[in-house]
């Protein structure tokens, strides 16, 4: 019988409320010593904040680090020789990485036209994995990797940190005490400037195999605005800030709502309203999703910022009994009811790990412990998969230049051809787009 994408998702969700349906080849306490033989692929800064996290909680033996850059490599390279006498081997090809070393974790820190394939990879050889979100860089990807982790039945925790953040849970915890009141409309937002400028293309480095970055996606000429950072600028390789931070702030509002999970209709609005470079991604969304109860809206600008507005980045609960905000650097605060209140009556700090303010530890220990305990993590590959298609459908939608109506349950926009086709991409060959 043909696995359905129905079938699949309400099998896939019977997985996800069953808490011991992923196994490990061997089941440990949570008091062992084992160390898990793991591999870094994407030797990056963000790569490299997982690596730290991950060699200081004492669980991994990094015994492989894969790039496509050789200078990435050797500076990653360096830094893990610092930290341990064990030192790893360098690939510059995942698929040799995955065939000779059979890592038992893989940690996938590409950019995000990779996620899919490299994580798919991954699980087939046996491996679990923590990777990054987005988890995709189109809708389609997404369903073939949550298959592949329950098919080898490996744990593979996405990178959404906040969702283990001492702030963020209390957050959690006021709202469901019921103090905001009921919560008709929730804002997400991200106005952080960023510098408009034109960058030439440039020969490629030497030490890069340019054609491997770029792989799937449409080879481009060389760019350091691309490389080593920046990639998320360029739609080739990612979909700009409702993809990158946006991620993070959807997922909480999915997280809050629970048994809400899916927006029946989304409308964006936006485009290049100030930028004139080399850039390829909106500077400035607006995206209105609807749910079944509340609304959510998204809104980003890569230039001006909000500080007449008090917060630059995070979530406004708007409820009957007053706003929460949910931030980042800034903790949450709760503002009650009343004329031109300011002055929030109930506030808790962040606790954030430094240099870089971020919760990867919490996360990282998190994903070891659902290995050991046999059981799913909390940000599992599917809750992964539902933050990150919110994101895309409001690209799906700028794209269109109208509004759509989706079928979360199917994972379809019924009776819409013309939009079904953005659910997925071309693949660059010799590379094949996953399916299920």
């Amino acid at each position: 019988m043909k696995l359905t994408r129905r079938k699949f998702l309400a099998a896939s969700a019977t997985a996800v409320a069953a808490t011991t349906t992923i196994s490990s080849p061997a089941v440990i306490g949570a008091d062992s010593k084992k160390k898990y033989r793991a591999a870094l692929i994407g030797c990056g800064w963000w790569g490299n904040n997982i690596r730290n996290a991950a060699m200081k909680s004492g669980a991994i033996e990094l015994v492989a680090l894969c790039d496509v850059d050789r200078r990435q490599l050797d500076k990653t390279l360096a830094r893990q020789k610092e930290m341990t006498d064990v030192v790893p081997k360098t690939f510059g090809d995942y698929r040799e990485m995955l065939k000779e070393i059979k890592p038992e974790i893989v940690i996938n820190a590409t950019p995000d036209h990779w996620h899919a394939l490299i994580t798919i990879a991954a699980c087939e050889a046996g491996a679990h994995v923590y990777v990054e979100k987005p988890i995709s860089h189109t809708m389609n990807e997404g369903l073939p990797m949550i298959k592949a982790a329950r098919d080898a039945k490996r744990t593979v925790q996405v990178g959404m940190h906040r969702r283990t953040a001492p702030h963020h849970i209390s957050a959690m915890e006021f709202l469901k005490s019921g103090k905001v009141g009921k919560i008709g409309c929730v804002k997400a937002f991200v106005n952080y400037p960023w510098s408009a400028r034109s960058t030439p293309d440039e020969p490629i480095p030497e030490g890069l195999d340019w054609d491997f970055f770029c792989g799937p996606s449409k080879l481009v000429p060389f760019n350091k605005r691309m490389h080593p950072s920046g990639y998320r600028h360029f739609a080739e390789f990612s979909n700009g800030q409702i993809s990158d931070w946006g991620t993070h702030w959807l997922d909480q509002v999915l997280w809050w709502s629970k048994d809400d999970q899916h927006p029946t209709t989304i409308c964006a609005l936006g485009g290049r309203r100030i930028f004139d470079d080399n850039t390829t991604i909106p500077d400035s969304m607006h995206v209105v999703y609807k749910f079944d109860k509340f609304d959510l809206i998204w809104e980003n600008r890569n230039f001006a910022g909000n500080p007449q507005e008090h917060h630059n980045v995070g979530l406004y609960f708007y409820g009957s009994e007053g706003v929460l905000h949910l931030g980042w650097l800034d903790g949450w605060s709760f503002y009650p009811r009343g004329d031109f209140n300011v002055t929030p009556t109930e506030h808790v700090d962040s606790v954030l790990d430094l240099p870089d303010h971020q919760n990867i530890a919490n996360l990282w220990d998190d994903f070891i412990q659902s290995i050991e305990a046999n059981r799913l993590p909390i940000c599992d590959i599917e809750v992964g998969h539902r933050a990150t298609s919110l994101a895309l459908l409001g690209i799906l939608s700028l794209k269109l230049g109208r509004g759509i109506v989706w079928d979360g349950e199917k994972q379809t926009i019924p009776n819409d051809p013309e939009a079904c086709k953005l659910l997925s991409r071309e693949y660059r060959a010799p590379w094949k787009y996953p399916t299920m």
